[in-house]
């Protein structure tokens, strides 16, 4: 009886401890911690229950720094150093969600703030980040962290100033700049050479200076630096 007893008490004492030891995963609670390094946009170093562990941001990606295959990414500097200066900026504290704490590379999944704001809700913002690695339960404030992005492309900042940059399935390097490339050639172009080139339907080919009434509502095909250049090339004056 006394050794059914004490199994049953026994029993009892580990059902209570393995709740104590689970029962904190539906916490909002936030855990003050020491950062000891800033490893990228969205990856931290910091001392939890005495071992310093590596830190992957809930819900966000930004573009890497020291990528095995993908090296370093258009942005990825920038987006470090704004992190560091949000984490050197306050006192940092972590929070855990429902779901698993630690993903497939042993990183412990948490949301991260700094005097109370939320370090990924200012990363997205500010467009050096994007929304990603949405894996339910946790995602506690994905709301908040779209809305947050959703400005971000509203301007045209930080990852969203290219077109096709920020993908899907991550960061699409041979995109960026490439936009910004062409329109700062076509600038250049019409800053220095103003003379339009045009081709109408019947082939012939007619250049048109800026004093030309049809300057405006003309589309160039090529643009010239000189009459002579664009008479060069064979084509002629409007009226000519």
């Amino acid at each position: 009886m006394k050794l059914k007893l004490m199994l049953l008490a026994l029993f009892f004492l580990s059902g209570c401890s393995m709740l104590e030891s689970t029962d904190t995963s539906s916490t909002t609670d936030r855990i003050d911690v020491e950062v000891t390094q800033v490893i990228d946009g969205d990856t931290i170093k910091i001392i939890y229950e005495g071992k310093e562990v590596t830190v992957r941001y809930l819900l966000m990606d930004t573009p890497e720094t020291n990528h095995p295959r993908l090296g370093e990414q258009p942005l990825g500097k920038e987006a470090t150093e704004a992190n560091k200066r949000l984490i050197e900026s306050g006192d940092v504290s972590i929070e855990f969600d429902v779901g698993d704490r630690f993903d497939d590379y042993d990183r412990l999944l948490a949301y991260i703030y700094v005097d109370s704001e939320s370090v990924q809700e200012q990363m997205l913002e500010s467009g050096l980040a994007r929304v990603a690695y949405v894996f339910p339960p946790n995602t506690r404030y994905l709301d908040e962290f779209e809305q947050a992005e959703q400005i971000a492309k509203d301007d045209g900042a930080g990852i969203w100033q290219y077109e096709n940059y920020s993908t899907d399935r991550g960061f699409n390097s041979d995109a960026y700049g490439q936009e910004d490339a062409a329109s700062s050639a076509e600038e250049q172009t019409n800053r220095d050479c103003d003379i339009k080139g045009n081709i109408n339907r019947s082939g012939n080919k007619i250049y048109h200076l800026p004093s030309d009434s049809s300057y405006e509502q003309t589309n160039p095909e090529e643009w010239f630096c000189s009459e002579q250049e664009a008479e060069d090339a064979g084509f002629r004056g409007v009226g000519q």
